[in-house]
């Protein structure tokens, strides 16, 4: 038997999307790119979102790397791959926790992945049953890479309180004087979409997982979650965070952006973060967003200057991505994070069709000592793309890797065929690499022949959440 902890809590859940098919997965080479990104390996791993039940599926989402293995997310679980040849990813093993989203983070020997809705009756996580209306956290041992061990659950009840809330996203940080790892689970919005009534979640949980004992994980606080001019900011669907002198948390949270300090300069802590402001965005007719859509993700540039922010329209189900969709669907958004105040936008400009399901979704920075600033992002079914946003209000496209739409599948139930919804979950430069998690294909790698992102520093390990420090 695994040994267990488990607290019960509020908290609440709302799933966010996404996606899938059953085709050839080694086909990052074939896709229409610039000529200065390449394929590498891949690790296949062939999935599908519309065409499975809730209960089978195990489609790819979020990535973290720890050394030369990258830690997958997955809707069942998550996998992990040894990417020490990066055109050669070998998978080590792939532990089974059949709760959707799968988000991860990664320290050491610990992983913490991410159950987002409650659970109905029959799922379990490495064997073990898992309690009818679950939502929340489970904490593994992977010392034994091939072997991993299932050590802690913390549980936000969606049946002990009517605000439950569950885990959509996680964002750690390691913090070595106390011994402890600081998680924010992120709920991503209230669960009213279920017909429970089920308030809002305009909060971030905070967990703790001691390292040397990580099954006594645990619930710290809540960090409240500010409203913009529209009012209810309808919860924080993930969050980044950048250490060393810079010391700043951002929540991408519903229509209004919420920018915190957990350390010096300016003050807070990492389990009492400090509110500096707001961001929210026009929809390109002069109205602030609060309809169709929401923050998504938010990173930060290495030396802390400039707020990097994606919008997701329809929770990422919807072709977003077409000619004729506004700007804001289809932008990563550059801010001065000391203030807030904007510094210009990058609007992808291959347009989708209307079977593609687009936004932009998750993105890194490289780590460059040059100053200059580089995203790397994944874009679902618009694929990878490379952006140097040194002059934020004149961002340049530097590659991209865009494939073609995916084939129709058949819901189970249904007679009528349907778009199927995949693309790139994620996408992020590591080691002078860049990782795609392809929703129903697996893991990509590419490497970029280009001088914008040369001299990128050599990470021992990377959560792309986390920038563990900061440069002058």
């Amino acid at each position: 038997m695994h040994r267990w902890s488990r607290l019960r809590f509020v908290g609440a859940a709302m799933l966010a999307v996404l996606v899938v098919p059953l085709t050839a997965a080694a086909d990052h080479g074939a896709r229409p790119k610039t000529d200065n990104i390449h394929a590498l390996g891949d690790s296949a791993h062939l999935a599908t979102f519309l065409g499975a039940t809730a209960a089978e599926r195990n489609i790819s989402s979020d990535i973290a790397f720890w050394g030369d293995l990258a830690i997958q997310g997955n809707y069942d679980g998550f996998r992990i791959v040894d990417v020490s040849a990066p055109g050669n990813p070998k998978l080590v093993s792939h532990p089974r926790c059949n709760g959707d989203q799968g988000d991860i983070f990664v320290w050491r020997h610990i992983v913490v992945r991410a159950w987002n809705s409650p659970a109905p009756a029959g799922r379990f996580c490495l064997g073990q049953p898992v309690p009818v209306g679950f939502e929340g956290v489970h904490v593994f041992d992977v010392s034994d890479p091939g072997s991993p061990t299932l050590v802690a659950e913390v549980e936000f009840s969606a049946l002990t309180a009517p605000e439950g809330c569950g885990s959509h996203t996680l964002t750690g940080v390691a913090d070595l004087a106390n011994g402890r790892l600081v998680v924010y689970s992120n709920n991503s919005s209230g669960n009213n979409a279920a017909g429970n009534n089920r308030p809002a979640c305009n909060a971030m949980d905070v967990l703790e997982v001691p390292i040397a004992s990580p099954a006594g994980a645990h619930f710290l606080g809540k960090v409240p979650i500010t409203g913009g001019s529209l009012g209810t900011n309808n919860g924080c669907h993930d969050a980044g965070v950048i250490l060393g002198d810079v010391n700043l948390l951002a929540c991408a949270s519903g229509h209004a952006a919420n920018v915190f300090s957990i350390g010096p300069p300016r003050g807070g802590s990492l389990e009492a973060p400090l509110f500096l402001y707001t961001v929210e965005e026009a929809d390109g007719l002069g109205n602030k967003v609060g309809i169709g859509g929401r923050w998504h993700s938010a990173a930060f540039t290495w030396d802390g200057k400039v707020l990097v922010l994606g919008w997701e329209p329809g929770g990422g189900a919807a072709p977003e991505c077409e000619a004729t969709d506004p700007d804001i669907k289809k932008s990563l958004f550059f801010y001065d994070a000391a203030t807030g105040a904007k510094l210009g936008q990058w609007v992808l400009p291959r347009s989708q069709s209307a079977a593609e399901n687009c936004t932009v979704h998750n993105y890194n920075v490289v780590p460059l000592r040059s100053g200059r600033y580089v995203a790397v992002s994944g874009n679902y079914q618009a694929g990878t793309w490379v952006t140097d946003f040194t002059d934020p209000a004149n961002a340049t496209t530097v590659a991209w890797a865009d494939p073609p739409a995916l084939p129709q599948v058949l819901p189970p139930g249904s007679t009528t065929p349907v778009n199927e919804l995949g693309g790139a979950w994620s996408t992020y430069w590591y080691n002078g690499f860049i990782y795609e998690s392809e929703i129903t294909k697996g893991l990509h790698v590419f490497r970029l022949s280009d001088s914008t992102t040369a001299g990128a520093i050599t990470l021992s390990r990377l959560n792309p959440q986390t920038q563990e420090f900061s440069l002058p």
